[in-house]
């Protein structure tokens, strides 16, 4: 039962999630994106800059504990001097007294000598601890300066799809029913082309009379040049007009009157 409970909570995250992925605007997402990723360079920085700082701080107990080491070696040369010297003039308690302060700096000097070396060991590790911290936050910013350029691009292309997407919307609204009593775009072009492609066939009906007598008009016309024309060019030939053929006589009526028949028998 439990069991089933988890994976049903899983699917109603996993489902909440999807839409709100889905109604999210991509602008708003964008600049999120950005803003974490100048976060995460700013955490990145720091945490160099700590390693850094670990670094620089390690080199400076390294000199100041080499200075140390200069130091007590110098006073452990000279209490020896001055024991040596104390020696020669008889003075026992004093180069007494000065053998053990020599000996007291010579273990000074072991330990700022073991001291030295762990520090010289620790320099090397955060040196080179430093160098991979300038190393990253150096690449971390070339990729967010990248991703700051890409995001002008990013926005001038979702400017782009916003507009195609308004004219898919637009071309669509052209092509679909508005609604119950609102006819498509296709419809009513389909509706005005029959209306004209109708009143031509009407105009072609009724003007079809005029039509026939102005041509014969025209016809009457090109055959009066075409006889004027030939009566120049005979005139120039020196050629007779040809005679106009006879008009035909009507023909007279042969049938004779026939006699009347006569009645059988008679």
């Amino acid at each position: 039962m439990l069991k089933a409970i988890r994976r049903w909570w899983k699917y109603m995250v996993a489902k909440i999630s999807g839409k709100l992925e889905e109604s999210a605007d991509p602008k708003v997402q964008l600049e999120q994106a950005i803003q974490e990723a100048q976060e995460q360079h700013r955490r990145l920085t720091e945490q160099a800059a700590n390693v850094i700082a670990n670094q620089k701080q390690t080199q400076m107990r390294l000199d100041r504990a080499v200075e140390d080491f200069e130091k007590a070696n110098a006073s452990a040369r000279q209490a020896l001097l001055l024991a040596d010297e104390a020696t020669k003039g008889g003075k026992a308690d004093k180069a007494s007294d000065y053998n053990t302060a020599a000996e007291q700096f010579a273990n000074r000097l072991i330990q700022l000598e073991k001291e030295v070396a762990d520090l010289k060991k620790q320099l090397l590790e955060t040196t080179q601890a430093a160098d991979k911290a300038k190393k990253a936050v150096a690449q971390n910013s070339q990729a967010l300066q990248k991703k700051l350029t890409e995001r002008e691009k990013l926005l001038s292309q979702l400017d782009q799809a916003k507009m195609q997407e308004q004219m898919n919307k637009a071309m669509a609204q052209l092509n679909a029913t508005l609604g119950e009593d609102v006819p498509t775009f296709e419809e009513v072009r389909a509706k005005i082309e029959r209306k004209l492609a109708k009143a031509q066939g009407m105009s072609e009906l009724t003007g079809a009379g005029v039509e026939s007598k102005m041509l014969e008009v025209e016809q009457a016309q090109m055959s009066a040049e075409a006889q004027a024309r030939l009566s120049e060019l005979r005139s120039e030939l020196g050629l007779a007009a040809p005679e106009a053929p006879a008009a035909k006589e009507p023909e007279k009526a042969t049938a004779e009157a026939k006699p009347a028949e006569k009645p059988a028998g008679s």
